[in-house]
C-alpha cells in the first residue's frame, strides 16, 4: 500500500532526534482506538491543560498521541459551554439534585461553584467514561468489520479470476 523509501524523512529524523517511541505515532487498530479512548476521555474533563493530561498517559499506555491530542479538541471554546452544561444537568439528575439556572458570567460561577462542582464532575465522569468506551469499541468493531469485508472482497475477486 505505502511505498517505503530508503531516504530518511523529516519525521524519521525528528523521531530519532527526540527519542520518540514509534508506537506513539503508529497507525494501527490498537494505537488508534486507544488514542481515541484517551483523547475523548480527557476531552470531556473540564480542566486546563487537557493535552498535558494526554501526554501524562504515555508512560502507562501505547497509543497514537496525535489522535489523542486532536480528540481533546472536541471540547473547544465553542463546544465547552454546551458540553459542560449538559454534564452538569446529567450529574444533577444522577445525584437527584435540582439543577440551578446557570448564568454565563464569572460572578455567578464564583458564587455557585460549590453548588455545581459535584454535579458537574459526576456528569463529566459519566460522559467521559461512557462516550470514550463506546467510541473505543465502536471504532474497533468498524475497523475489524472493514478489514474482514475487504478480505472477503479480495477472496471473491481471486476466485473469480480462476
Amino acid at each position: 500500500m505505502f511505498k517505503k523509501s530508503k531516504k530518511k524523512s523529516k519525521l524519521d529524523k525528528f523521531i530519532k532526534k527526540y527519542h520518540i517511541p514509534r508506537e506513539y505515532l503508529s497507525v494501527n487498530r490498537k494505537a488508534i482506538t486507544r488514542g481515541l479512548l484517551i483523547g475523548i476521555f480527557w476531552g470531556f474533563i473540564p480542566m486546563p491543560f487537557q493535552m498535558l493530561a494526554v501526554l501524562a498517559m504515555t508512560p502507562f499506555a501505547k497509543f497514537n498521541v496525535p489522535i489523542a491530542i486532536s480528540m481533546v479538541w472536541l471540547s473547544n471554546p465553542i463546544t465547552m459551554p454546551f458540553m459542560y452544561y449538559i454534564e452538569y444537568l446529567t450529574g444533577a439528575f444522577i445525584l437527584g439534585k435540582p439543577h440551578l439556572v446557570v448564568e454565563l458570567n464569572l460572578a455567578w460561577f464564583d458564587a455557585n461553584l460549590a453548588n455545581i462542582f459535584i454535579p458537574l464532575y459526576t456528569g463529566t465522569l459519566f460522559y467521559a467514561i461512557t462516550v470514550s468506551i463506546a467510541v473505543f469499541y465502536g471504532v474497533n468493531w468498524l475497523w475489524i468489520h472493514s478489514v474482514k469485508k475487504e478480505q472477503r472482497h479480495a477472496k471473491r475477486k481471486r476466485n473469480a479470476k480462476k
